[in-house]
């Protein structure tokens, strides 16, 4: 049986919001929210906090979780996932990279994501949804998503794509099925030790989107639709969607 673990990359010095994984959302931390959504995932056989700072690591151990200190120079929560699964004890075959800002994570997201692996073919998996407003699509901050009939991403960008020749944007959303990134990735450990060695792409440092330094060297995403939102948390502002979400 295979063994999936969830590693959850929390950093303190986040530029948006510092301090951010232990801002209090109705009497837990946020950092807390999200450990306790991934345990009751039931594809993960551990999670893990993985972080750069001793504030956030007593924080975990002060309500049970478990925690892997690593570096502070990394680039991306993929390098921080694969140094800390190098020091988690036992085998792991895939790895789960859970987002720490998203504090009502369904678990159910993440075992789907984790259902792909399922196909031994599988390298590296993440998540779509359908998008719902115009607002969405048209929003840089969101990064989209195109998917091949085999469901693999062909191209992310923070541009809405594809783009609808000869109709007005406002009715875009009428006349094409489009799919907003969600997130959460997960890969097997052969795969994520070989792109934490790439160096970064072109596409990736135009978009500023990870991902397209992995599918500019060839490797295949498969992605899963989703119909849970998920709302993240990146800047204070984002607090009061938070709320009304609840």
């Amino acid at each position: 049986m295979m063994n999936i673990v969830g590693i959850i990359p929390s950093r303190y010095a986040s530029t948006r919001f510092p301090g951010k994984p232990l801002i209090d959302i109705h009497g837990k931390s946020m950092i807390q929210r999200v450990y306790e959504q991934s345990k009751k995932a039931k594809s993960l056989s551990e999670v893990y906090v993985a972080t750069d700072d001793k504030r956030i690591e007593e924080h975990i151990h002060s309500f049970g979780g478990k925690v892997v200190m690593t570096s502070e120079t990394h680039q991306s929560g993929t390098d921080r996932c694969f140094e800390a699964v190098n020091e988690i004890q036992g085998l792991t075959d895939v790895v789960i990279n859970i987002q720490g800002d998203e504090p009502f994570i369904h678990p159910e997201q993440i075992d789907l994501v984790a259902s792909c692996f399922n196909s031994p073919e599988v390298e590296i998996a993440t998540l779509a949804m359908k998008m719902k407003t115009s607002t969405d699509l048209f929003n840089p901050n969101i990064p989209k998503v195109i998917i091949n009939k085999n469901k693999e991403a062909i191209y992310f960008s923070r541009q809405a794509i594809p783009h609808i020749r000869g109709v007005e944007q406002s009715e875009w959303m009428n006349r094409f099925t489009f799919y907003k990134h969600v997130g959460i990735y997960a890969y097997t450990v052969k795969v994520l030790k070989e792109i934490t060695l790439l160096k970064q792409s072109s596409l990736e440092l135009a978009e500023a989107l990870e991902q397209l330094r992995w599918i500019e060297n060839g490797y295949k995403i498969k992605v899963e639709i989703t119909d849970f939102e998920s709302v993240a948390v990146d800047a204070p502002e984002d607090l009061k969607k938070l709320i009304n979400f609840l």
